[in-house]
């Protein structure tokens, strides 16, 4: 990992995976989807922590070494060269433990107006009408309502992340974060990669928004969740109605967080 580490965080179904597709069309950028990495450093702090009688014998410069050495191990060998973008929705609730592994790493968040994440989760659940999705743990039963609950429960797919997110811009680490909304990105992609690479100092590079590709079927069938990450072929905004009952509209209508003063006090760029 000799050119350094970036990540992606966020919100789900926030454009996350197509800024990923987009970052791999650049030869010197390795991205992806939710990598194991995230679960490896937080499986690795709680085996390392005082729950282990073990843990006498490991001390803070150990245990940097070893978190920084799971990025090594997993990186590495396959992406020694690449400037690499490591994806999950942890990081802005690790962020204290990204500064201390990384002093220069920054941080992508990807934010989409909170009632369109909902709608677009309950439409891939009707969608998939013939599959059980592990994003309800397969559960059979429930209504909108019900899986919305769920979503933006404190541990919930949504929630965990707004809660992450809410962490990250009041935190200290804050001057590492840029704010990237979906709308944005599927509206005006020259503009949004241009203030990736700023934000990032890496050197612009020419992305063809007519013809992304990103691939990854095999991983949404095991999840039961068929076109989770899939990434159309052009960039552009799709304009269509919610699904979302207008109850249900109204009560994530003023979850946007990121765009009040008061939870962006540290001036956090929004782009």
């Amino acid at each position: 990992m000799r050119n350094g580490v970036h990540f992606i965080s966020g919100m789900p179904r926030a454009g996350s995976t197509l800024l990923a597709a987009l970052l791999r069309q650049n030869p010197a950028l390795h991205a992806g989807i939710t990598s194991p990495v995230g679960g490896l450093v937080a499986s690795l702090l709680r085996e390392m922590s005082q729950r282990s009688e073990t843990s006498i014998f490991i001390d803070d410069e150990q245990r940097e070494a070893i978190l920084r050495g799971v990025f090594a191990s997993y990186y590495g060998a396959v992406h020694p060269l690449r400037t690499v973008f490591d994806t999950s929705r942890m990081w802005c609730a690790k962020l204290h433990v990204v500064a201390g592994l990384f002093p220069d790493a920054k941080v992508i968040c990807c934010v989409r107006h909170l009632p369109w994440v909902i709608d677009s989760i309950e439409r891939l659940v009707r969608q998939n009408r013939w599959e059980l999705s592990q994003i309800f743990d397969f559960d059979p039963g429930g209504t909108v309502y019900s899986r919305a609950d769920g979503l933006s429960a404190g541990n919930g797919m949504v929630g965990f992340a707004l809660g992450a997110l809410k962490q990250a811009l009041a935190s200290d680490e804050a001057d590492r974060l840029l704010l990237l909304s979906y709308e944005t990105l599927t509206s005006d992609p020259a503009r949004a990669m241009a203030a990736v690479y700023e934000f990032t100092g890496l050197p612009p590079f020419a992305h063809d928004f007519a013809n992304v590709e990103f691939d990854a079927d095999e991983f949404d069938a095991r999840l039961g969740t068929p076109g989770l990450h899939k990434v159309g072929r052009v960039v552009r905004t799709v304009e269509r109605d919610t699904i979302l009952p207008p109850d249900l509209w109204r009560r994530f209508e003023g979850g946007s967080f990121w765009r009040e003063p008061a939870f962006n006090r540290r001036g956090v760029r929004l782009v």
